[in-house]
This record gives structure tokens, C-alpha cells and sequence, in this order.
């Protein structure tokens, strides 16, 4: 699989790993052909810094070239922003970020709260939404955005940190989910 580096943290390529992943890093400004060239089983779109949208410049038309490609997607933080965006939703700026551990997250399917580690000034607008990509994480304390998922498309992310276990393992099987949705794919 293939990891988009938008500032990636290496617990995240340490739990992609362990999740069963060949990882392959390539630069945030990576374009469609670039990362599909590596004929990839999946796409990691990591964490990073900055305006999503100053960002999606550049990263939103390779998304959607991989989107179009019909290739498993998985975001974390940043990474769920651009595929939010991708996707055909917006972002704003929070009042006040998110940050640290122990914030709470509610999975919406299962009812079970996660806790998470977190640092990011910008949201998913829920509003924004495409009729085709539902909400499946909300923040606990503010109720914004902290999880979508494509029903069109294998594509799925988390605003919050996974790699950073401060549950301590309560998000690892985001990791797995993706796993599994490339190996369906491969089938």
C-alpha cells in the first residue's frame, strides 16, 4: 500500500505495519499517476500541519484521481480533512482546537466511546456532507466531525489519532478495518 506523507507521524507506519501493511512513503505533493503507479492495494492519506484547504490544492485532485481508480482509502487528521474534501465536502476552522489526549469519540455504528488523542484547528463541516458519506465518529465534547465514510466508495477516515493509543487500543482496529478492505478488494 501506498502512504501519502502530509507529515506523517512513524507510529502511524509502525501500526500500518503491524496491521499486516507493505508500506511505500511518497511526498505529500505526489499526484494520481505518481501514487498509482506503485499499483497499490490501498491509500494512506496521513496526519500533517496547516488550512486543509491550502493543502487541497494540491492533494484533493490526486485523491480523486485515486478515488476515481476505485483504490481503498484510509485518512487520519489531515488526511480525513482532504478526503472530505475530495469527497466534495468542506472544512472551517474551529473556534477553539482540539488538543491532547483523552478526548472522547463516539463510534456512531457500534455506540462505543473511544478514547482519543487529538491535534487539529480545522473540522469536517457535517452539513457539507455529499448525500453518498456519512458521519460515523462525533466529538464528545463539541459534537464536530471526527469520522466519515464513502458508501459509494471504499474510502473511510478519523480526524482523531489512532497511532497515539491513549485508549490504549481502543482505535488500532481502524488499522485493521483498512487491512481488510483491501484484502477484500484483492478478491
Amino acid at each position: 500500500m501506498v502512504a501519502v506523507d502530509y507529515g506523517a507521524k512513524r507510529n502511524i507506519l509502525r501500526c500500518l505495519v503491524t496491521a499486516g501493511c507493505d508500506v511505500t512513503v511518497v511526498p505529500a505533493t505526489a499526484t494520481a499517476e505518481e501514487i498509482l503507479r506503485h499499483n497499490p492495494e490501498g491509500v494512506f492519506l496521513s496526519n500533517g500541519p496547516g488550512d486543509p484547504a491550502a493543502t487541497g490544492v494540491y492533494a484533493v485532485p490526486a485523491i480523486r484521481g485515486v478515488l476515481d481508480a476505485n483504490v481503498p482509502v484510509f485518512g487520519i487528521c489531515l488526511g480525513h480533512q482532504l478526503l472530505a474534501q475530495a469527497l466534495g465536502a468542506k472544512t472551517y476552522k474551529l473556534e477553539r482546537g482540539h488538543r491532547g489526549a483523552n478526548q472522547p469519540v463516539k463510534d456512531l455504528a457500534s455506540g462505543r466511546v473511544e478514547i482519543t488523542s487529538q491535534n487539529h484547528g480545522f473540522a469536517v463541516d457535517d452539513k457539507s456532507l455529499p448525500e453518498d458519506v456519512i458521519i460515523t465518529h462525533t466529538s464528545l465534547f463539541d459534537g464536530s466531525n471526527e469520522g466519515i465514510r464513502s458508501t459509494r466508495l471504499d474510502a473511510f477516515s478519523v480526524q482523531y489519532h489512532p497511532e497515539a493509543s491513549p485508549g490504549p487500543s481502543d482505535s488500532f482496529y481502524l488499522f485493521e478495518r483498512f487491512v481488510a478492505l483491501m484484502d477484500k478488494k484483492a478478491a
